[in-house]
């Protein structure tokens, strides 16, 4: 099965702010990255306008209205559901596919509706109120919104803070829904790594968030000098669970690559990038306006964000370019080009499908190969191998490393040993001679 990419964007913060917005430009551009499913964030309706909001026009996390789309998202708001109806016919017709938000934990103070509530809060979360599972019509009420969202084309949910609800209760929902929409994918947003293979293989979700491991692996190594052997560490985790991991550098809830909180620039971004999206068979996630470099600074904290109109520059240049067929700035075009480069090496069999042999166990003493800010691995199938080479410092490496002879048994044709130079923090992808079968 060929790799899968997510996209994720938000609606409101895209062109006119509109449903509408999402057609035939925007398809063919997510075509070119090779995305499968757009998650559009901020689709049911939440509070707006209220004293308890936070920013203005509010959180996509607290729902008002589990059966109404946002009234800001429609051209003629009256309407907005035959819209909501027409963006998923235009989705799908480009051959995506679409996920929505599905927020189990918390509705908006607001709400009203079958599902019980206490009168308090997870957290610092003021704008929302704690749903009572306990309570059988709060279990029945969920059944019946994600039958109704499903019955409307959606493919999909991206589901928030599950490790917050029963898993019992997530289990029988998500049979239930399967047993009428078989193809229905979930995604859980699952911190604790403890609880990674539970709500894999008991619980029943299709994807679960990489963040524990993969992701907080690689900020560590970026941002405060951290080994990249953590990165085989993790790899060797997670075993069998990696085509069933999600993998993002940013989303919503993270800060941005190049904001001054996270790496200061997207162009160190790349070798991270290269990793996540290529060390193995797992989903990738990407997120609006990242790859053309976008910094987090018109919100707060390094993040685009979630609660307030915002005109996130690199977001309107992209938006021009796919638009109006105005040119990038230069280093934004250079960036997406690169972006480009390497998710198209993601969608071929041998990294979307193929097997991972880490390099780093047998090249601790490799002339030019430093363990702790390098990591190289081989992606290969029955046709062709590919040399990874990921360089987390800020000097460029030139290198020599081993190939193992157990690799080259296992693939005949590769050589025993290979050169790859690499920039500072970048990554380098060398074709491997191999003997096809």
């Amino acid at each position: 099965m060929a790799k899968k990419i997510i996209y994720q964007a938000l609606p409101r913060l895209w062109g006119s702010r509109k449903m509408a917005d999402w057609d035939g430009p925007e398809f063919a551009y997510l075509q070119s990255l090779g995305v499968d499913y757009i998650w559009y964030t901020g689709i049911p309706r939440h509070a707006t306008g209220k004293p308890f909001v936070k920013g203005n026009p509010g959180s996509p996390y607290a729902i008002t209205d589990w059966y109404d789309v946002n009234p800001y998202l429609a051209t003629d708001p009256a309407r907005r559901m035959e819209e909501f109806d027409a963006l998923v016919q235009r989705t799908h017709i480009a051959g995506l596919r679409l996920l929505i938000d599905y927020i189990p934990n918390h509705v908006a103070p607001d709400y009203e509706g079958p599902i019980r509530r206490f009168d308090w809060c997870d957290g610092d979360w003021t704008d929302t109120r704690k749903n009572d599972w306990s309570a059988p019509e709060t279990r029945a009420e969920m059944l019946r919104i994600l039958r109704f969202w499903a019955s409307r084309g959606v493919d999909g949910f991206r589901c928030d803070m599950v490790e917050l609800v029963p898993p019992e209760a997530l289990k029988a929902l998500i049979s239930a829904v399967k047993a009428e929409y078989p193809d229905l994918i979930f995604v859980a947003e699952v911190y604790k790594k403890e609880n990674y293979r539970p709500y894999l293989e008991d619980v029943g979700f299709d994807l679960l968030y990489d963040k524990s491991g993969l992701y907080d692996t690689l900020r560590a190594i970026c941002c405060d000098h951290a080994s990249a052997r953590g990165i085989t560490w993790n790899w060797q985790w997670l075993g069998s669970l990696q085509p069933r991991v999600l993998n993002f550098l940013e989303n919503h809830d993270e800060q941005r690559l190049a904001s001054p909180e996270f790496l200061g620039s997207a162009r160190r971004g790349l070798a991270p990038l290269a990793c996540s999206l290529l060390l193995n068979t797992a989903p990738f996630m990407l997120y609006f306006g990242q790859e053309v470099g976008e910094n987090g600074i018109e919100g707060a904290c390094g993040r685009t964000s979630i609660f307030n109109w915002s005109d996130p520059p690199e977001l309107r240049d992209l938006w021009r370019e796919i638009r109006e067929n105005r040119p990038l700035k230069r280093p934004e075009a250079t960036l997406l080009a690169r972006y480009r480069q390497l998710f198209a090496y993601a969608k071929r069999p041998a990294f979307a499908e193929g097997g991972t042999w880490d390099l780093t166990y047998c090249n601790e003493s490799a002339p030019g190969y430093d363990p702790e800010r390098h990591f190289a691995f081989v992606r290969y199938d029955a046709q062709e191998a590919w040399l990874v080479v990921c360089n987390f410092s800020d000097a460029p490496a030139r290198m020599r490393l081993t190939l193992p002879e157990e690799l080259r048994a296992a693939r005949p044709g590769i050589p025993a040993a290979k050169s790859a130079t690499v920039p500072p923090f970048d990554a380098t992808i060398l074709s491997l001679p191999i003997k096809k079968k």
